[in-house]
This record gives C-alpha cells, sequence and structure tokens, in this order.
C-alpha cells in the first residue's frame, strides 16, 4: 500500500509555509512576513498570509506532484487573523481535492516533528518559541504539561528587548550574536517551581543597559539567566519522571547556547538529547504536514464544518489518538542510599539524610554559586521556621553553604503512591505551612513523604517566608499540574487536597481563587 500523502500548511503568526510529508519530507514552501518595524502586527501578518497562500501552496503541489491523501493545517493556537487565513485556505484545498482535512495543534507538531527527527520514544519536551514556552511529557493520551511560563514567552521576551534598542524582528538571532562577546551581570532568576517567569528578567535587561551596561554584557546575561531557567525546569521534569531523554523543539531552540546548556544537562545525568535541525525549528508547514500524516493514519480528521481556528488550543488538550504506548510515568529504580534529584544529591545513612546540592555545568559559575549559596540557606531557614510552626518537616542536624544534614524519614515519597488519602493529607500539611506564613516553591510529589500517620514537606530549596497570596497560589499550582501531568485521576485528588487545604487553613478560598486566575495566565490570549 502506498505511503500516505499529506500536504500542512502553516499559518499561527509570522510565517506562511506549505509542505508536503509521505516516508519522508517531500518539500518545504515558506514566505515569511517581516514587519518593517517593531513586532508583528495580527492584521497585517494576516494580509501577509493571504497574499502569498495560493504561490506558496502551488509551489508545494507542483513539486509534490502526483496526488495528495488530505490536507492539514494549523488550527491553533496562534493569532486569531492569521489561523483564520490558513484555515480558510485548507478547507478550500480539502473541497477541491476531494480529500479529509486535518487541524493539528501547533505545539504538538513541533514535538512530533522533534520525535520523528530524534527517533526518540518517550522524550521530555522543552518547546520555546515566541509566545509558547513548555516543559512537556506524555502520558495516557495527551501530552502534559510539567511546567511553563506564567507571563510571557522566551522568544517574546527577547524580542521585546531588542525592539527596545531598535533592532530588527526577530531579535533572538541577534541577541545570540552579540551574547558571544559579552560578560555576565546578575539579573532576576524566577523559577517558581515548574514555572517560569520572563517579564521581570526583561524589564532588568532593560534597566541594566540604561545603567551603562554593554549590549553584549546584558545580551550574555538574558541569555545565560533565560535558559538556565529552563534548562531547571526540564531538569526537574526528568527527575521527577524518570525519563531519560530529551528534545528542544520550537523557534528559540535554534539558539546554539540553549542547545549546549541542554546537553550539559543530560550529560550529566546520563540522559540523550538531540534538538531538530534549523529547517524543522521555526514554523514551517513540515510539522504540521508530518503530523497531519500520523494523524490522518490514526483516522483524526474533521468535517469542513468543525474546523473552526483555536487561538487558545492548548497541547494538553489534544487527544493523541496516533501514540499507542502510555508513556513512561515513573522508573522508580533508584539506589537505596543515594538519589539524585533535580539540583542536589541525597545520601541515606541509618538516620540521617545527607543533602548536597550540586554544581550545574550548564550555569555560569558566578549565577550558579549563587543559586546553591541561597537556595541551601533559604531552605534550611524555612524547613526551621515550619518545624515551629508545627509543620511535619524533617529536623535539621546541620547546615553549610551547599550542604544540610537532616533527619531521615521512612515512608512513601507521594510520587508514586498518590491516593485521596495522601492527597487529604497533603491539603492539611500545606494548609498549615501557608498559614505559618511560608510557601514551598516546588510543591510536587516528589517533595511529600507520607511518615507516622502525616505528610511531610521535604526539599525547600525555592521556599519562602511571605504572606503574600501570589506565591501561595503558585505553590497550589505547580501541584496540581503535577497531579495533571503525572496521574490518571486528577480531580479526585485535587477535591481531596483542597477538602484538607481548606480545614487547615482559613483563608483557603482566596488561595484557591488565585490559583485559578494563575491557570488562566498560561492559556494563549
Amino acid at each position: 500500500m502506498p505511503e500516505k500523502r499529506v500536504i500542512g500548511i502553516e499559518g499561527t503568526a509570522w510565517n506562511f509555509s506549505a509542505a508536503v510529508f509521505a516516508e519522508d519530507l517531500v518539500c518545504l514552501h515558506s514566505s515569511p512576513y517581516a514587519p518593517p518595524t517593531g513586532g508583528i502586527h495580527p492584521r497585517e501578518a494576516a494580509q501577509h498570509h493571504a497574499s502569498v497562500a495560493s504561490d506558496v501552496i502551488r509551489k508545494a503541489l507542483d513539486e509534490a506532484g502526483g496526488r495528495i491523501d488530505a490536507v492539514a493545517f494549523s488550527i491553533g493556537p496562534g493569532l486569531g487573523p492569521s489561523l483564520r487565513i490558513a484555515a480558510t485556505t485548507a478547507r478550500t484545498l480539502a473541497l477541491k481535492l476531494g480529500v479529509p482535512l486535518i487541524g493539528v495543534n501547533h505545539c504538538v507538531a513541533h514535538v512530533e516533528i522533534g520525535r520523528w527527527y530524534t527517533k526518540f520514544a518517550d522524550p521530555i519536551v522543552l518547546y520555546a518559541s515566541g509566545a509558547n514556552t513548555q516543559v512537556l511529557g506524555f502520558l495516557n493520551g495527551k501530552y502534559r504539561i510539567f511546567g511553563e511560563t506564567l507571563d510571557i514567552g522566551l522568544g517574546n521576551a527577547l524580542d521585546k528587548f531588542a525592539r527596545s534598542h531598535d533592532l530588527p524582528h526577530p531579535g533572538g538571532p541577534i541577541i545570540e550574536n552579540l551574547a558571544k562577546n559579552g560578560s555576565y551581570i546578575p539579573l532576576p532568576y524566577t523559577v517558581k517551581g515548574m514555572d517560569l517567569a520572563f517579564s521581570g528578567l526583561m524589564s532588568a535587561a532593560k534597566e541594566a543597559t540604561m545603567r551603562g551596561a554593554s549590549m553584549e554584557d546584558v545580551c550574555f546575561s538574558f541569555q545565560e539567566t533565560a535558559f538556565a531557567m529552563c534548562v531547571e525546569v526540564t531538569e526537574r521534569a526528568l527527575a521527577h519522571t524518570g525519563k531519560d531523554e530529551v528534545i528542544l523543539v520550537g523557534g528559540v531552540g535554534a539558539n546554539a547556547r540553549l542547545q549546549e546548556m541542554l546537553g550539559i544537562m543530560c550529560a550529566e545525568r546520563g540522559a540523550k538529547f538531540m534538538a531538530p535541525p534549523r529547517t524543522y525549528m521555526g514554523d514551517n508547514g513540515a510539522m504540521i504536514a508530518y503530523t497531519g500524516k500520523i494523524m490522518l493514519e490514526a483516522g483524526s480528521t474533521i468535517p469542513i464544518a468543525d474546523s473552526v481556528v483555536n487561538p487558545g488550543f492548548r497541547s494538553d488538550q489534544v487527544e493523541v489518538t496516533w501514540r499507542l504506548d502510555a508513556g513512561l510515568l515513573f522508573a522508580p529504580g533508584q539506589s537505596k542510599t543515594a538519589e539524585r534529584g533535580a539540583e542536589a544529591s541525597v545520601n541515606l545513612t541509618d538516620k540521617d539524610v545527607v543533602k548536597t546540592r550540586l554544581s550545574k555545568g550548564y550555569r555560569v559559575p558566578e549565577l550558579d554559586q549563587h543559586l546553591i549559596i541561597e537556595r541551601t540557606r533559604a531552605e534550611a531557614r524555612s524547613i526551621s521556621a515550619a518545624r515551629r510552626a508545627g509543620v511535619p518537616v524533617p529536623v535539621i542536624r546541620d547546615v553549610t553553604d551547599h550542604e544540610i544534614v537532616m533527619e531521615k524519614l521512612d515512608g512513601d515519597v507521594l510520587k508514586y503512591v498518590m491516593n485521596e488519602d495522601y492527597a487529604h493529607g497533603a491539603g492539611i500539611t500545606v494548609g498549615k505551612l501557608h498559614k505559618a506564613g511560608i510557601t514551598h516553591g516546588d510543591l510536587t510529589t516528589s517533595n511529600m513523604i507520607w511518615h507516622n500517620g502525616r505528610i511531610y514537606l521535604i526539599d525547600f530549596g525555592l521556599s519562602q517566608i511571605t504572606g503574600e497570596i501570589e506565591p501561595r497560589g503558585v505553590d497550589l499550582h505547580v501541584l496540581f499540574q503535577t497531579l495533571e501531568s503525572t496521574t490518571e485521576d486528577p480531580e479526585s485528588l485535587k477535591n481531596a487536597f483542597i477538602e484538607g487545604y481548606c480545614a487547615a487553613f482559613p483563608d483557603a478560598a482566596s488561595v484557591i481563587l488565585r490559583e485559578h486566575e494563575i491557570e488562566l495566565r498560561g492559556r494563549y490570549l
């Protein structure tokens, strides 16, 4: 039986592109929109797409020759006006050819073209583009989001900084080139559990140039800081899930330094890393055509009447019908005496745990040492304060700038054994923590242990002593993301947690409301 041939049409933002995929890429043609000044204007981008669509499609069809079995298009997320041009073009072509229509999620297409090129079976994916920055992994029929930006995408942050200095669009490649001759200056490093925030970093970079710092130094430091944040969250997802493959996708993924940092991190952990070539990194028709092809083979087509674009279509909303595997959940075969997390090695004796924060080869030394010392001290302060407030935490025996010796807790780590009773107990413990004016900062089930009838919290390296509602909401958001990403019945577990949380914390309702607001920030605009 001949290989299915699918034409894919990409038009979510700046690039109108069409490609044909069969057993391999047959052809790829693109016409990018380049604004004369500033960033992308949605209406002007759509006008550009409309003006070039016929020519791009004709070139792809002429070069491909032969039959076309289906038409795939980027149905979302993206800029509404641009998406509508791509969708209208695809519908017209499908009707003309008399073939099925396939609506492809743009984010998932980045992941799938990466999996196709690397041949990795079940990777953790860092997806870094203009509007999107996410860490994803596959579980039970969906790509789950382990972490994401809570404000703007990494590419947009780079572009906005570039525009503030009258650099042309896109700004990322120019910043990458300037950074090659720069040196490190401190900038804000904002990791909130599994999530990221780039707007404060971007503002600080602008202010640094206004104070007289050179563009080379600021560009270097902007990259080093932002990329280290992304790599840290990716490593945390690796440590939490036990997966051993990482791929990098999205337009920002073409940056050589980001690829180098991920490669170093994976080498230190014994994991495999690959990134597709530049052809498949930015928005392109090939990723839509390939994903459309595997969706066609799985029977995932849509009627014309249902092909309305969805500018807010999240990757974790896609039913992945074309993957038959369930995805690896956890690989709990760690040593009984030592375990390596995302930040530290943990050595166990009969009575003690020795937690040693590790230097990271992917971070510049100044930033690396600052984070090690700051997080070790913050962890010791927060654990001591939490214990005084009656929160179940281990007893600290000794502290240095990079190491904490504490009580060993024998019990179940919740990431392996989560159930409603444990979730309820976790809610009580977190409620007590928040009532005491402390936030955890990395509230995942990896950092919860059932011990002597209570849920204990460990790993306070990202903690804060604060009464503010925002970090409390982030705590809950991180936990709820973890439940969504790694459990089969997250809603019942969330409900059980909330019941315990409300019982222990009088202001629980306002925090739960804030968590919902934080969740919505991750939705595409």
